[in-house]
């Protein structure tokens, strides 16, 4: 009996997931439907060169979806369930510190590691763990109470984390196990309609709207599910045309004549979705919530070590000299630095060691390929947030945070932790190696930086 393989079921994952988030939130489909307008456009106009980072059906499937979860128990049974789609978990992200408001979440992201999977369907999934031992966000009483509430739930059904352990092991599911594996796993990350505990909500908002969302209710939801353009300028004025409210910034990287690197987004406004609230006195009565919003991005060229040293004092630099300006001033002060720091062609970015590429030979001489950016930026998906939040929350700068670092989620998952970079590195090598064997010589010139 042939089996249904990961890449398949990750595949109809992000479509199932897509399906359903598009009938939650209708403003998706808007932005499904401009970000296909924009990458014809682009594909018509630009022709193969388009299709530089990644080819148009790639671009077209791929998605990333965020999910805010509760506890360390929570973040091992999701890690199970991404696993049987063949997803992993790379890279540690910690929002307590890129951003000015109350975030009080640290972060992985669940993605397939192999360059074959990525070009088959490059879904991922960026997941953050609330923290309420961090005492610059929640009082010893309050982490008690919040605690116990989370651990009191159940997100992820017993059948679907079985489900998902038999796709790990045996490399697939049959046609009928796969179906309910996408049932549930999809079911999971719908949006509840069980009443809200107004109290309880309320309390945890006025720490902030990330603990609120992730603490205040029995479930989890995705919070975006971000489609790919290849222009995303075009597409937030597109949006706005359309009277969808986008927030004030494309996070990342600015617009400008040289190579796209690491990652830029946008996103409409959060809108207000009705919700049903269970009130002090029992009494139950309909309002609203502003949790989930529409997320776009544009991939670029995967940075090394020495690449993202650069890109990270460029945005400090920037943030500090653009205080008071609008999104306009901003963008030109970022470009501005841009153009003094990094180079204006892809061969200079290798020639530097500042960004990865593969390498093979054509018609006898070697070839450089982009390797594209898998994963995510810190400050900007903090920025995302900050621009979704309702409010600032609270968060006491005089207390000390708790620790917490990779191993510290690596921990918790119950399995490694990847590093992007040197995911990147030995993507890069693999095709170093192939082709100075294709050149008939071991001493293929070493970009500098390279496996930094």
């Amino acid at each position: 009996m042939s089996l249904v393989q990961p890449w398949e079921l990750r595949a109809a994952f992000a479509r199932s997931l897509s399906g359903m988030y598009g009938h939650e939130v209708p403003a998706y489909t808007t932005l499904l439907d401009v970000s296909q307008e924009v990458n014809e456009d682009v594909l018509a106009t630009q022709g193969d060169a388009a299709e530089r980072l990644g080819s148009i059906a790639r671009v077209t499937a791929e998605r990333h979806g965020a999910i805010r979860l509760g506890s360390p128990a929570e973040m091992s049974q999701v890690a199970r369930i991404f696993a049987g789609f063949g997803m992993h978990p790379v890279g540690f992200y910690d929002l307590r510190e890129a951003a000015t408001s109350a975030v009080p979440v640290v972060s992985t992201a669940f993605r397939p590691i192999d360059s074959g999977e990525l070009a088959r369907n490059p879904f991922r999934v960026f997941t953050s763990v609330i923290t309420p031992s961090d005492r610059r966000f929640f009082s010893a009483d309050l982490q008690h109470r919040l605690e116990a509430f989370l651990d009191a739930r159940e997100v992820f059904p017993p059948e679907l984390l079985a489900l998902a352990d038999r796709a790990e092991a045996d490399g697939g599911l049959s046609s009928a196990e796969a179906e309910r594996f996408l049932q549930l796993a999809t079911a999971s990350f719908e949006l509840s309609t069980e009443p809200v505990d107004r109290a309880w909500y309320d309390e945890l908002e006025a720490v902030s709207a990330v603990a609120a969302d992730i603490g205040g209710v029995r479930s989890t939801h995705i919070n975006h599910l971000t489609p790919r353009v290849l222009d995303i300028d075009d597409l937030y004025a597109r949006m706005e045309a359309r009277g969808i409210t986008m927030i004030d910034d494309i996070q990342g990287p600015p617009k400008w004549e040289g190579p796209n690197v690491l990652l830029r987004q946008t996103s409409f406004r959060a809108l207000a979705e009705p919700r049903t609230f269970r009130m002090p006195d029992g009494s139950v009565q309909q309002n609203s919530l502003r949790v989930r919003f529409g997320e776009v991005e544009a991939r670029g060229i995967a940075l090394t070590r020495q690449g993202r040293a650069i890109y990270d004092a460029a945005i400090v630099a920037a943030r500090d000299r653009s205080v008071g300006a609008d999104a306009v001033g901003r963008q030109d002060v970022l470009r501005e630095i841009w153009r003094r720091d990094f180079p204006t062609t892809e061969a200079e970015l290798a020639e530097r060691g500042l960004g990865y590429f593969t390498y093979d030979v054509v018609d006898g001489g070697l070839n450089l390929t982009p390797i594209v950016y898998e994963d995510f930026l810190p400050a900007s998906a903090a920025g995302i947030f900050q621009s979704n939040l309702t409010s600032d929350g609270s968060k006491d700068v005089s207390q000390i945070g708790t620790e917490l670092d990779e191993d510290w989620m690596a921990g918790i998952l119950g399995r490694e932790l990847h590093d992007p970079f040197e995911l990147y590195a030995a993507q890069s090598e693999t095709s170093r190696v192939r082709a100075a064997a294709q050149l008939g010589t071991s001493d293929l010139i070493t970009t500098p930086g390279e496996h930094s």
